[in-house]
């Protein structure tokens, strides 16, 4: 463990099954309440939650988790392992090397499947739980979408050139953002290589098994952890462009979790920040009735 006087979180580390050293980022926080697990999207890392934790660190203790492959999270040799079920056992063995029982899980797009997963194993050790634009069915245009970028490991010479090349992949997901928005996602996204390229944070073998997963008609059944997670506290949010979680899917998940609350926010495709009013003010609502 790492942590410094002027740093709102110790940088941790643990060790997956097969030994990889992976990174998480632990925000101090009261120790009678369940701990804040942040499952972060596809390409992502602990600074996607950067904002979100030092809201509720403090009240809360706040675990923010790299998936292999991912910021100071180790690479992995074999790139079948780049898959949710993996990252679902990697989380397991995080969970049992910190001694946590029970936790809040707040899953992104990718860290929302992991959150299914994890119900469908363990439903007993989740408290509550945020779906963030994400559901048992993934649009094929969306999943398309994102294979298409995914992995193509370009680099930049400027923070600018790196924004204005995000803004190109993504404008279709936030049409209001102007340049400060995609230069602070940039820095979510990005880090300056040694030499002083900037680059994208993961590894670009994360893509191969999701490419093969685009061209497969078939999905996993996660239906059944939906149902896992039904009569906890609940909170859907759907950006309202999502081309990867639909209305009908949607509408369906809330049929099966009565007493969910379901957000859709305007102007906002694939992800969700987290960092929307509307969106902050649901996850305060969420939270509050997991201390109920």
């Amino acid at each position: 463990m790492t942590d410094t006087a002027d740093s709102a979180w110790a940088d941790c580390f643990w060790t997956s099954r097969d030994g990889l050293n992976l990174h998480y980022r632990d925000y101090a926080g009261r120790a009678d309440r369940p701990v804040l697990l942040c499952l972060p999207g596809l390409t992502r890392n602990a600074r996607d939650f950067e904002t979100l934790a030092m809201r509720f660190a403090g009240d809360w203790r706040v675990i923010s988790p790299e998936m292999r492959g991912r910021g100071d999270s180790a690479y992995a040799k074999d790139s079948s392992t780049y898959n949710p079920f993996q990252y679902v056992d990697d989380i397991n063995h995080l969970l049992e090397q910190t001694g946590i029982e029970r936790y809040v899980a707040l899953g992104t797009s990718l860290g929302g499947l992991m959150t299914m997963i994890l119900a469908m194993n363990a439903p007993e050790r989740i408290v509550g739980a945020m779906l963030n634009d994400i559901g048992p069915v993934i649009e094929p245009a969306g999943l398309a979408r994102i294979a298409g970028y995914v992995g193509q490991g370009r680099n930049f010479p400027t923070w600018m050139h790196a924004a204005r090349a995000i803004e190109e992949s993504q404008a279709i997901a936030y049409p209001d953002y102007e340049i400060d928005d995609w230069l602070a996602m940039a820095k979510r996204l990005m880090v300056l290589s040694s030499n002083g390229r900037v680059v994208f944070d993961y590894d670009m073998k994360i893509a191969e098994p999701m490419q093969r997963a685009s061209s497969s008609d078939v999905q996993p059944d996660l239906w059944p952890g939906i149902e896992a997670l039904a009569g906890k506290p609940l909170l859907l949010l759907r950006g309202a462009l999502s081309d990867v979680l639909s209305e009908q899917t949607l509408s369906k998940m809330e049929a099966m979790l009565p007493g969910a609350e379901a957000v859709t926010l305007a102007g906002i495709g694939h992800a969700p920040t987290l960092d929307e009013p509307e969106a902050v003010a649901a996850i305060e609502r969420l939270l509050a009735r997991c201390q109920a």
